[in-house]
């Protein structure tokens, strides 16, 4: 859980360099805070049926903070505050939380604190225009990772939407809507402190 959250928007928290794909570096040029809400779903292994379906709205302060508010499931919160990672899950009255270092280990997630140029780390590959949406492909270069691919859409410089495949066959989606570039974001977005009474799991 920890490593596919932090994979999945570690290519947000990286540099683009001139020579990456166009649409990508005017997105990530000048990038410093997001906010949208998303629409999140799971299909598994390709069978093109839709397992869970999850909304919320996402926080991004480059380089190194998110957090993931989901409004259904109610409750449920996935925080980075520069130091460690908080999942919070209501229903189960349980804090799971782990170093950044630690949970990002072994994985390119782990440049969340840097902001090292994203070709270093990912093969980038422009997969054309497909229902007026300017899609890349983001493969990572380490072999070990738990994740196959990430493909990207824009609409404009516009981020859209994104899929996760990983190496399971799992396949994770993102929507975004109301996305607002450089919003001025309270710093207590991206700080966590757990509920009372809850169990607390991590190190």
């Amino acid at each position: 859980m920890f490593t596919r959250f932090l994979f999945l928007i570690s290519w947000l928290t990286l540099a683009a360099p001139v020579c990456a794909e166009p649409h990508l570096t005017a997105f990530l040029d000048n990038l410093y805070t997001l906010q949208a809400d998303f629409i999140q779903t799971v299909i598994v292994n390709n069978s093109r049926r839709t397992t869970r379906t999850s909304r919320g709205t996402f926080y991004l302060s480059r380089p190194d903070r998110f957090r993931w508010n989901y409004s259904d499931p109610a409750g449920q919160e996935v925080v980075a505050d520069g130091s460690r990672v908080w999942l919070y899950n209501p229903e189960l009255e349980q804090v799971s939380h782990k170093s950044q270092a630690s949970a990002l280990r072994g994985t390119p997630a782990l440049l969340l604190s840097s902001m090292a140029p994203i070709e270093q780390h990912f093969q980038v590959t422009s997969l054309g225009t497909h229902n007026d949406l300017e899609w890349i492909r983001l493969i990572p270069k380490n072999p070990d990772s738990e994740v196959s691919r990430v493909d990207v859409a824009f609409d404009g410089n516009n981020l859209d939407r994104f899929e996760m495949i990983d190496a399971f066959g799992q396949t994770t989606r993102f929507m975004f809507i109301h996305v607002q570039r450089n919003p001025r974001l309270n710093p207590r977005l991206f700080r966590f402190t757990p509920p009372p009474a809850v169990d607390i799991l991590g190190n």
